[in-house]
């Protein structure tokens, strides 16, 4: 069962990747192309940043994000409870952020799709960037607070592992999500979180 789980969470996570493309590329001709963030300074750029991308890709984003969080935020819970055979303490932290990243990280995400959804559907004027814009200040909260509950996760299973305080061996530490997004920072990948949630649950499928 533990480990159909921790399958489920790696499809999970990347189809929530494939989520945060569709926010985070739009098309260029045949092609995609990355979305230049530093547009927003600009109306006029960032009008034109988003004329070729489709209405319906944050859409999908959303949906299937929401679905994609659901189907990999089992395993969080489920890891948590497989820490409880070593650790009363270390189990119950990991369960409380869990839920302190799942919670606030799905409504960041709809935010997110949101954003991009309305700004392109009021027609991408001053106004409809203004607006927007003002909604994703108001709500980054979420974010913080999701991602706060995702690091204090990933450093109490970091600790409990290369302790060995679990079963699995020290050197299993590797397969932590925190150690793959530093790994990969350097780098121009897209969906960073999630091909490194991906990479964590992928290692934890075959140790555990």
């Amino acid at each position: 069962m533990m480990k159909a789980v921790i399958l489920l969470a790696v499809v999970g996570h990347i189809l929530c990747g494939v989520c945060d493309c569709l926010l985070g590329y739009t098309r260029q001709g045949k092609h995609l192309r990355r979305i230049d963030l530093s547009c927003i300074k600009d109306p006029q750029r960032m009008a034109e940043e988003f004329r070729d991308m489709p209405l319906s890709w944050p859409l999908i984003s959303m949906l299937l994000g929401t679905f994609s969080i659901l189907a990999f935020g089992f395993a969080y819970f489920a890891l948590s409870e497989w820490m409880r055979g070593f650790s009363e303490t270390a189990a119950n932290i990991m369960f409380i952020s869990a839920a302190v990243f799942l919670i606030p990280i799905v409504t960041h995400h709809v935010f997110c799709g949101a954003v991009e959804w309305l700004y392109i559907r009021l027609g991408r004027t001053d106004e409809a960037r203004e607006a927007v814009l003002e909604m994703q200040k108001k709500t980054m909260s979420t974010m913080f607070a999701g991602y706060a509950g995702l690091l204090v996760y990933l450093a109490v299973l970091f600790v409990m592992v290369v302790s060995g305080r679990t079963s699995l061996p020290a050197w299993g530490c590797i397969f932590n999500t925190l150690v793959f997004m530093l790994a990969m920072l350097p780098t121009k990948l897209p969906a960073k979180g999630n091909i490194a949630g991906a990479l964590m649950y992928i290692g934890l499928l075959i140790l555990i």
